[in-house]
């Protein structure tokens, strides 16, 4: 198979870049790491995925993604939106699940601050909605990632829009336990293609048996984070 390549955009802020990087080079992509600064139209070129991944893009002032949303807007205008309409691939975790929410590649929806007004840092049970999303093929109907956000709580532009997004798909994945409030449980949202995923919680912090907090644990072969990079690989350099 080709090894499919993959951008990590990198924001001033942005904290979990290496940690995806490393993720995405234990599943088989060939990365790149770009300051937003650096970044313009022609430099998508060939790329197949293109990855926001999670921190405090410009230290979340104003809101979170809001900043990011103006700097992309700014350099490189339409050509994500082009780069997503051509068949390509976007992945948003966290704070970068924020920025492709304000860049509209997503269904309409805000991450505001979290029910209880705290930063949260801990495991929450997930359970798999959409069927047959590329980032989450090989994952279980129910699994588990750690989390850490103070704006993760989703919202949408009236109540019933979040029950329809579980019911039609485009709510890729629910909480089993609603920690921050998220209208309908939903701890992630999929564009109508597929092809864009935005996640709160963090599949780059438990790629490896040992990151996750029971010593023992010995449910699969990888931590269950390594699957969602996995998957978007194999669909990919199986399409080159």
């Amino acid at each position: 198979m080709a090894r499919p390549k993959a951008l990590l955009f990198k924001f001033p802020g942005t904290n979990a870049d290496g940690e995806t990087d490393r993720a995405l080079r234990m599943a088989g992509f060939l990365t790149e790491v770009k300051p937003i600064a650096v970044v313009d139209p022609s430099t998508l070129g060939d790329y197949r995925l293109l990855v926001f991944s999670g921190g405090f893009s410009y230290g979340d002032y104003v809101m979170a993604g809001r900043l990011a949303q103006l700097e992309i807007e700014r350099r490189l205008g339409s050509a994500i939106r082009d780069f997503h309409g051509a068949g390509g691939h976007l992945l948003g975790i966290c704070n970068g699940f924020q920025i492709l929410s304000k860049i509209g590649i997503l269904p309409p929806a805000s991450l505001i601050s979290n029910v209880s007004g705290r930063f949260v840092c801990r495991w929450v049970p997930l359970h798999r909605v959409a069927r047959n999303n590329p980032f989450l093929a090989t994952l279980p109907d129910d699994f588990e990632l750690p989390v850490a956000h103070a704006e993760g709580r989703l919202v949408t532009p009236e109540p019933e829009d979040a029950a329809e997004y579980v019911r039609t798909g485009l709510a890729a994945l629910t909480y089993g336990d609603n920690f921050n409030g998220s209208t309908a449980s939903i701890a992630g949202l999929q564009d109508a293609s597929g092809r864009a995923l935005g996640l709160m919680p963090h599949p780059e912090r438990f790629i490896d048996r040992h990151q996750h907090y029971d010593r023992d644990w010995a449910a699969a072969g990888h931590g269950w984070g390594h699957y969602l990079f996995q998957s978007i690989h194999d669909r990919l350099a199986a399409s080159a």
